[in-house]
Order: C-alpha cells, then sequence, then structure tokens
C-alpha cells in the first residue's frame, strides 16, 4: 500500500514539473503545412525515425508528392568513420564516427520551403579491440541515437519551415 502510495506521488509529481517522454509532441508545436512526402534514396533507420517523429506530430506523411502539401527531398546520408588515436604498435584507440543528412524542403509548385542544407552529428568513439562484438555494438547504438537525433533536428528545421513569400506580401 505505501508502494503504491510512493509511486502515485512520484508519478504526479513527475507530471508536474513538465516532465514528457522524448519525441512526444507536449508544446502542441504547429507547423506551416499538414501532409509531407519524404522522398529519399532509401528506408534507411534515419528515416523510419523521422516517419515517426512527423506522425507523433500529428503529420499525415504522404506516398506520393503530388498529394502533400510539402516535400521533404533527403539529397544524401553519409556515414562515416575516422580513426582519431592510435596506440604505439598501431592499434586503433579512438574514432569519431559522423553522419552527414543533407536535405531540402520545397511544395509542389518547387517553391523552396526550407534552402539546402547540412546536419551534422558526431562522437568519439573509444576503442578496444580485445572486445570487438562489444565495440561493434557500441558503434551500432552510437549511429541508432545519431539516426533519432539528426530526425528530431529535421523536425526541429521543418517546424520553422514556411512558404515563401511572394512580392505583393
Amino acid at each position: 500500500m505505501l508502494r503504491n502510495a510512493a509511486l502515485l506521488i512520484t508519478v504526479l509529481l513527475l507530471s508536474a514539473c513538465g516532465f514528457h517522454l522524448r519525441g512526444h509532441n507536449i508544446k502542441d508545436e504547429t507547423f506551416a503545412f499538414h501532409s509531407i512526402y519524404i522522398q529519399a534514396p532509401a528506408e534507411t533507420p534515419f528515416i523510419k525515425a523521422l516517419r515517426q517523429g512527423l506522425q507523433l506530430n500529428r503529420l499525415d506523411v504522404k506516398n506520393s508528392h503530388d498529394k502533400a502539401d510539402l516535400i521533404l527531398d533527403i539529397v544524401a546520408e553519409t556515414p562515416d568513420k575516422q580513426i582519431l588515436a592510435l596506440s604505439g604498435s598501431g592499434h586503433v584507440l579512438e574514432y569519431m564516427l559522423r553522419y552527414t543528412v543533407s536535405l531540402r524542403a520545397y511544395d509542389n509548385q518547387r517553391r523552396e520551403w526550407m534552402p539546402a542544407g547540412n546536419i551534422l552529428l558526431q562522437r568519439y568513439f573509444p576503442y578496444d579491440d580485445s572486445q570487438v562484438l562489444a565495440m561493434e555494438q557500441e558503434q551500432a547504438r552510437l549511429y541508432d541515437d545519431m539516426y533519432s537525433d539528426a530526425a528530431q533536428l529535421v523536425l526541429r528545421r521543418l517546424s520553422f519551415a514556411r512558404p515563401p513569400k511572394t512580392p505583393s506580401q
């Protein structure tokens, strides 16, 4: 009984302080469009995270650009891995993981809503070649986090996207 009361108080306190799950649109962010088409070379983990974020924000993700208010063109996604440090014997000690997304957004009349730009995320990755499987899993988790972060950044940029002003405005 006491345990249930403590749990209830904890939940109430968390909700009172503004706590919410990441990715859930508690602020009711408004977008200048209601439907979107994602034009991408492939269905990658980043695209899946982006679709999920758009749907959480109550945006209709269309299967055709003809039916969408906005077209989000994912021009390229580039994961990269660079060696940062080597031991005296030539073993890798640290990597820099990078993930770049190139994108732009426009409407069906090809009017630019969001200029072409890049999102660059990077993570430092200490490496131990005596634990290869664990290092591969850690690298995969870091890339998954970067996909999710990139999707959140795209959503933030889309929330500021507006149609271009015509000369009469």
